[in-house]
């Protein structure tokens, strides 16, 4: 019953909403094709982020795990490559699945952002903007979409639907923003 009233996919009211998730009628919450949208998202960036972080971490899904993460962080100039591996992995694995499901979702964008940027100054900035060149094309694509994610709010199939923070808006964002380059800055400082 509680599936049904959340997922009841009604044809929406014309009344104008004040926010693009918002409920448009007074009755049972409807989710929308927004919603649905946002969710689609999450689970799609968010999971893929989860999978690249417990390949760090765990060397699930063909990764190398901490040892091998680590020695590479090392060849990166991260001094103690297999710490840094364990707080990228983790930035990773948790944001990813605070992503997915909509927990969190301002500090969940805020790791994901701080990965992002670590690896775009890190790795791929030198090699241009095209992922085929190795650029930053890929690093960009998942940054801007846990910024919007943030901002937009992660939807009412979210966890966060149930707190204030779950509506997005601009210090959601610049939370994400601030946090997520803020951590990034000191890791590249260090």
């Amino acid at each position: 019953m509680l599936t049904k009233r959340i997922l009841n996919l009604s044809a929406p009211s014309t009344k104008p909403v004040a926010h693009p998730t918002a409920t448009a009628t007074a009755t049972a919450p409807t989710a929308t094709a927004a919603d649905c949208g946002l969710l689609l998202i999450r689970l799609t960036f968010g999971l893929l982020m989860a999978a690249h972080g417990a390949q760090k971490v765990f060397g699930f899904f063909g990764g190398g795990g901490l040892t091998a993460t680590g020695k590479a962080f090392s060849a990166l100039g991260y001094q103690p490559g297999k710490l840094f591996a364990v707080i990228g992995g983790l930035s990773e694995l948790l944001g990813g699945l605070g992503l997915a499901l909509g927990l969190l979702t301002p500090l969940a964008a805020a790791a994901l952002i701080g990965m992002m940027i670590n690896a775009m100054a890190t790795v791929t900035g030198a090699h241009g903007l095209w992922e085929t060149d190795g650029g930053v094309e890929y690093s960009v694509c998942i940054a801007v979409v846990a910024l919007a994610v943030a901002a937009i709010g992660p939807g009412r199939l979210a966890v966060d639907r149930f707190f204030r923070w779950g509506t997005g808006g601009w210090p959601e964002a610049a939370f994400a923003l601030g946090l997520g380059g803020t951590a990034a800055a000191v890791t590249l400082s260090l």
